[in-house]
């Protein structure tokens, strides 16, 4: 498999090293112009307008300042595309969508099997602890810049797809008593944690949890890589990990 790998972070030099090991090649790397300018393998996105079709899949794990050019560059080449860029706006994720009528995309805020088995589940674990009190919890190291986390957001939006329930971020003050139709979102930072997401439901005299850890990004990548695999072999569409795993 040839990849473009867009973004060349910590998770885009993971993603590089594991391909390599399997005997995969990288020919086109690219990043912000900051970037560029200390990396000589790298190319600026700005290049974009100009590169022809080098891949057979696009890896995206930069942010959304070069989700526009991505998206203007797999249209014109025809590049299947894996995103899993956080914190796009709702007009980039609908440009990344309607790319599904002419490639097979996918997008998704975690690759890691075992948080794609938590979203998997936890409809079926809501539809059965019904009028139960839901909070999510997310911890991340102290380097993490946004919050919540795009994990937690798509645990909510398994918990709640048609967005029934308000998302209460945090609680300060007099605030008043919890009501029924919320759901409450916490952040964590600190130290070196690569990534925890926590589930509660509450309920009258007990509580049932379900919580995922991450022991480091590889589990990401293996996910991202193996879903790369199979969405080449894929007809034009806009795909979800759901798609990819349980499909």
């Amino acid at each position: 498999m040839k990849v473009l790998i867009a973004g060349y972070g910590r998770m885009g030099r993971l993603i590089e090293q594991t391909l390599f090991e399997a005997g995969d090649t990288v020919p086109v790397r690219i990043d912000t112009a900051e970037v560029a300018a200390k990396e000589s393998d790298v190319l600026p996105s700005s290049r974009l307008g100009t590169l022809d079709k080098v891949a057979d899949v696009i890896m995206d794990f930069s942010n959304p300042s070069l989700t526009d050019e991505l998206i203007d560059y797999a249209k014109r080449t025809g590049t299947p595309f894996l995103s899993g860029t956080t914190n796009m706006t709702g007009d980039q994720h609908r440009a990344f969508a309607a790319l599904g009528a002419e490639m097979p995309v996918i997008w998704a805020s975690n690759y890691s099997f075992g948080i794609n088995l938590f979203t998997h589940i936890l409809p079926e674990i809501t539809k059965a602890l019904q009028g139960w009190d839901i909070e999510v919890t997310e911890t991340h190291h102290n380097k993490k810049v946004d919050a919540p986390s795009g994990t937690a957001k798509t645990l909510a939006d398994a918990i709640d797809p048609d967005r029934d329930y308000k998302r209460v971020y945090g609680r300060e003050g007099n605030c008043g008593a919890r009501t029924e139709k919320e759901i409450g979102m916490h952040s964590l930072r600190g130290g070196t944690v690569v990534g925890e997401h926590k589930v509660d439901y509450f309920g009258t005299d007990e509580v049932f949890e379900i919580t995922h850890k991450m022991g480091s990004r590889q589990i990401l990548v293996n996910g991202a890589i193996t879903a790369a695999r199979r969405l080449i072999a894929k007809a034009s569409g806009c795909y979800t990990m759901e798609d990819i795993l349980f499909g």
